[in-house]
């Protein structure tokens, strides 16, 4: 018979799988709850160099938010296979925002409020000012948005089931270069008038050059909805003209 052996184990420390996971999902919500709070005082900071009272600009981050959440169709095209459609949450982050899929035997265009509209109309409220600066001012706004819609036409792509996606920073980064470039070649432009040509060329890049320049490729795309400006609250047409405005 074999003699019995005695195996001593030493003492094993408590798993720290569980208590890491609820840290993960500890930093998980806050970072869900104090990234929009930053973002929006980002956007409001930003936005209140746009030749905007305080109030407007205050006003513009609300209906921006709250305009995230509609949608308008402008146009419906039949499709005879069923088209994918993946819906973004509230905040959209990748990995962060909700996701959930659905299906429809037709691809809709749409504009999104908060995401293109309202952007685009503070565009245009920068237009109208810096058409009124002078000359010099109007040709570096016309250089840079050219430059913007040229690069972000180049940088999109059609995405089955979401639309037509480019890498977010092209269009900020895009405006902010060709805008001080533009300064370096037209002097007569003042330094108060750099933040609205940066964030008119961050939303006329995303909105032309990525959307409208690429509408044609929805026929070749599976893609229920198209929105412009649709694809969460910080859509990378506000991210765009919001960060082009603040690093400018």
């Amino acid at each position: 018979m074999k003699p019995d052996v005695i195996e001593q184990f030493a003492p094993q420390p408590p798993p720290l799988w569980p208590a890491l996971g609820c840290l993960a999902v500890a930093l998980a919500v806050l970072l869900m709850c104090v990234l929009p709070v930053f973002l929006i005082d980002v956007m409001q900071t930003a936005l209140s160099r746009l030749h905007l009272p305080a109030p407007v600009a205050g006003l513009a981050v609300v209906g921006i938010l709250i305009g995230s959440m509609i949608n308008l169709p402008v146009y419906r095209i039949p499709r005879d296979d069923v088209q994918p459609e993946i819906v973004m949450g509230l905040v959209y982050f990748g990995m962060l925002a909700p996701q959930f899929r659905r299906v429809r035997r037709e691809s809709i265009v749409a504009v999104n409020v908060g995401g293109c509209i309202i952007p685009a109309v503070l565009a245009a409220w920068q237009v109208r000012h810096l058409i009124a600066a002078g000359s010099q001012t109007a040709m570096a706004l016309a250089a840079v948005c050219a430059l913007s819609i040229v690069v972000c036409w180049r940088a999109a792509r059609p995405v089955a089931g979401i639309g037509i996606l480019m890498p977010a920073f092209i269009a900020p980064l895009v405006s902010v270069g060709g805008t001080w470039l533009a300064c370096a070649l037209w002097p007569g432009v003042g330094a108060e008038n750099l933040a609205p040509i940066a964030f008119t060329a961050g939303v006329a890049g995303p909105i032309v050059g990525a959307d409208l320049l690429h509408l044609k490729d929805i026929l070749r795309t599976p893609v229920g909805v198209m929105s412009i400006g649709g694809a969460g609250t910080f859509d990378g047409i506000v991210l765009s003209g919001v960060l082009a405005a603040l690093l400018a």
